[in-house]
């Protein structure tokens, strides 16, 4: 269970139990019961703008905010936040973008919730470290919770595409 590889293994086992059973979804569902209506990269820079503007005034100004398909699970990249550098005349503008993983346009609300404030913390904080965690907890208030309970969104969703390609597709008889 690499999305769990941190955590104890008491915690690992129960979580096991659930996906053996079938009743991690329905646990999800419970806990997370409300989905979201960001559905678009323009609807979700506006989202993580007004975020920012409610959090982190002071913070550097953002370029872009989108989904991207392209960031893999398999890698852990469930968003990014980068800097890119252009040339604008005789001088180097850097811009910052974030880009969230395209599945969280169908995950619960708090999930994309707390992936977003993720990104935002690295804008004050670039490293994992205590200082972020508190920053996203401020922003966030029950982001470690949402954070294990989003890495259990993430293995359903794991599991469930490989029961898919296991099961073969049925044919025209």
């Amino acid at each position: 269970m690499p999305f769990l590889a941190g955590y104890p293994a008491g915690l690992q086992a129960q979580v096991r139990e659930l996906l053996a059973t079938g009743r991690l979804a329905e646990y999800l569902a419970r806990r997370h019961p409300e989905p979201h209506a960001v559905r678009t990269s323009a609807q979700l820079y506006a989202h993580v703008q007004a975020l920012k503007q409610r959090h982190l005034r002071r913070a550097p100004p953002l370029g872009k905010v989108e989904y991207d398909s392209r960031l893999l699970l398999d890698q852990r990249a469930l968003g990014t936040l980068s800097t890119v550098s252009r040339v604008q005349g005789a001088r180097l503008q850097a811009k910052r973008e974030i880009r969230i993983a395209a599945v969280f346009k169908d995950a619960p609300a708090a999930m994309l919730q707390m992936i977003v404030v993720h990104e935002l913390a690295h804008l004050k904080e670039r490293e994992h470290d205590k200082a972020f965690y508190a920053l996203c907890e401020t922003m966030l208030p029950g982001y470690a919770q949402i954070e294990f309970d989003t890495r259990l969104h993430l293995l359903l969703r794991q599991q469930q595409a490989e029961a898919a390609r296991r099961t073969p597709a049925a044919g025209p008889a």
